[in-house]
């Protein structure tokens, strides 16, 4: 177990490692030049020397990689050339936006998901509705089904409202930045109560198409762990179908299945950098959409960063889970 972990953040590191060399090699081969965004473009000749030596664009390129990597070991992102700040400040007050956002969408997606394989497998009343639903949604792109979701039910029913994070102003009521967790944990439950209503609908519709993916990897593996020796032996023994279903099928379904959520959930927060956009929510992906338009490489650089960082970590979060599940996966 301990040589498994080993081995795995050390491969996180490596994968890191190369992400910031393809992040510093795209922004010299960007043709965009950090000392004409900074100063802009009608600048003089002289300012913009100045500007190269202050940002140490005058030093070789392998020179400002290392003080770029080890700039980032003291989580420094360089400076926004749109905002004149920090991009690590920036990415602080716009992440846990996207992160509750994210929460919401994958815990959706579990749930989805479960239904999913659970009502393909059991074949239960109305399943077949259930799956063409979901089928349908997943065939649709995430930033489409939002558009829908929005003129549905904002525009005609008026039931969940059109963006934003909350009623209640941007600032959170407590520290860390989570809406319905602060909101709770000052005791405001009107607070909370409207960002779980602002969540609803950004989170359902990024839920829809990770939701089918897991729920498909599910249903092959209960299929395949129903019909098995152990299940047999279980029925055989006097165990109902829901408890086999339950003990054996699920349990032992959880491997593939865990994979498959770590994929999606970094696969998800990709696709919510577009839906952000859509929504009006002050998360990364606005930063980044923001960021883009200005030609904000630093800015840029640091939500890639930012979100490597996330889809990595989460990943190998997910393999020490199958371990836990199976300990046979660390021997191997």
């Amino acid at each position: 177990m301990i040589m498994f972990l080993v081995r795995r953040i050390a491969s996180m590191l490596g994968v890191l490692l190369a992400l910031t060399i393809a992040l510093f090699a795209l922004q010299e081969v960007s043709g965009i030049d950090p000392a004409k965004a900074y100063v802009g473009a009608n600048a003089s000749a002289e300012a913009l020397e100045r500007t190269r030596v202050a940002l140490g664009l005058d030093q070789p390129a392998i020179t400002r990689y290392f003080d770029y990597l080890v700039g980032l070991f003291h989580g420094d992102l360089q400076n926004s050339l749109r905002t004149r700040t920090p991009v690590a400040d920036g990415l602080a007050t716009a992440f846990p936006a996207t992160v509750e956002l994210a929460v919401w969408a994958l815990g959706f997606a579990l749930i989805l998901g479960s239904l999913f394989a659970v009502l393909t497998v059991v074949k239960w009343k109305g399943a077949a509705v259930v799956r063409v639903v979901l089928l349908s949604g997943a065939s649709a792109p995430t930033f489409l089904l939002t558009m829908i979701g929005l003129l549905v039910f904002y525009g005609n029913l008026g039931l969940l409202p059109a963006g934003g994070r909350s009623s209640f102003g941007a600032t959170s009521p407590g520290p860390t930045g989570l809406f319905v967790v602060d909101g709770l944990l000052a005791g405001r439950l009107d607070v909370a109560g409207d960002a779980i209503w602002h969540l609803l609908l950004p989170a359902a519709c990024a839920a829809i198409s990770p939701a089918v993916s897991i729920g498909r990897v599910l249903v092959d593996g209960l299929k395949v762990n129903l019909v098995s020796d152990h299940a047999r032996t279980a029925r055989a023994a006097g165990m109902r179908e829901s408890l086999v279903l339950a003990r054996h099928a699920v349990r032992n379904s959880l491997g593939a299945t865990l994979s498959m959520v770590g994929i999606q959930a970094g696969m998800l927060l990709g696709g919510l950098v577009v839906v952000e956009k859509i929504v009006s929510w002050p998360g990364v992906g606005s930063y980044l959409d923001k960021s883009v338009q200005a030609s904000d490489f630093p800015g840029i650089a640091g939500v890639a960063l930012l979100l490597g960082i996330t889809y990595v970590a989460l990943n190998t979060l997910v393999d020490v889970l199958q371990v836990v599940a199976d300990r046979r996966i660390a021997l191997s």
